[in-house]
């Protein structure tokens, strides 16, 4: 998998922008299971989605090699980052888990998902595709592992962007990918 590489861009907050990491704070301090945090967290992004003011003209720059990876905000206790993934055309993740619950939700253009189910096949294990979606923007959802694989991409002939919030510290990290998956698929993709 070619992972994105990280631009950190916390310094660059527009006034949307950190108020919502306020309400993620507020969110996430309150110490819930994973999947509750998640959902939390998913009701104080959507009225955020789409807005012209919540990003900076650089934090919506794409990567002509792959989808690009912006920052925008690492908690300094490393419960949550705040991160911008925007995808040219064509571009896409490998089939992957996370390391922690997130939350997704589309800004601008929209996402193409796949996510998969690991079954036991003899002695190793295969993917099987459970369901394809379509994310378009405003679209939020929330996951927390485990059963959380999948692979995401940008079908469309424009610019997406999708903000990512994770239980983690990306900054720290790099990425919210726990494992890659080059298991074959009942598909092929």
């Amino acid at each position: 998998m070619t992972t994105p590489t990280a631009y950190p861009s916390s310094r660059l907050l527009t006034a949307r922008l950190s108020a919502f990491v306020d309400d993620v704070r507020e969110a996430v301090g309150r110490g819930l299971a994973p999947d509750v945090t998640a959902y939390l967290v998913g009701e104080r992004l959507a009225p955020h989605l789409g807005a012209a003011d919540l990003l900076t003209p650089e934090q919506r720059e794409g990567d002509p090699d792959h989808y690009r990876q912006h920052i925008l905000h690492a908690e300094p206790d490393g419960s949550f980052s705040i991160v911008a993934l925007v995808w040219l055309p064509g571009q896409r993740t490998a089939i992957h888990d996370h390391v922690s619950w997130c939350v997704t939700g589309v800004h601008e253009g929209e996402e193409h998902e796949r996510r998969y189910r690991l079954v036991p096949d003899g002695p190793g294990s295969r993917l099987v595709a459970v369901e394809d979606v379509v994310n378009p923007r405003g679209a939020v959802c929330g996951f927390a592992p485990p059963g959380d694989i999948h692979r995401v991409w940008n079908a469309c002939g424009a610019k997406a962007i999708s903000l990512h919030i994770y239980g983690a510290d990306i900054a720290r990290l790099g990425s919210s990918v726990r494992r890659v998956y080059e298991l074959p698929t009942a598909d092929g993709r």
